[in-house]
């Protein structure tokens, strides 16, 4: 099974060359850098899906953020 996990765009690089584009990604407070080359119109604070290193789908905030009070909700 995989997991796709929903993260918040906090800054971008390389925004020239949308095949290199990366950006730091918050899980929670959890920061990891991503590649972004198939979402080339994300933009910071947006909500995006995040496989294996690579941002797949901007997702709409309010779907993400339920997502994550809903995994946080399991934790507890």
């Amino acid at each position: 099974m995989c997991l796709a996990v929903p993260g918040k765009i906090i800054s971008i690089n390389n925004e020239q060359e949308p095949l290199m584009q990366t950006g730091k990604v918050s899980f929670g407070g959890v920061i990891k850098e991503v590649s972004l080359a198939y979402v080339p119109d994300a933009k910071v604070d947006d909500y995006v899906i995040v496989h294996v290193g690579f941002a797949l789908s901007i997702l709409d905030s309010q779907e993400a953020e339920s997502t994550l009070n809903y995994l946080q909700e399991m934790q507890n």
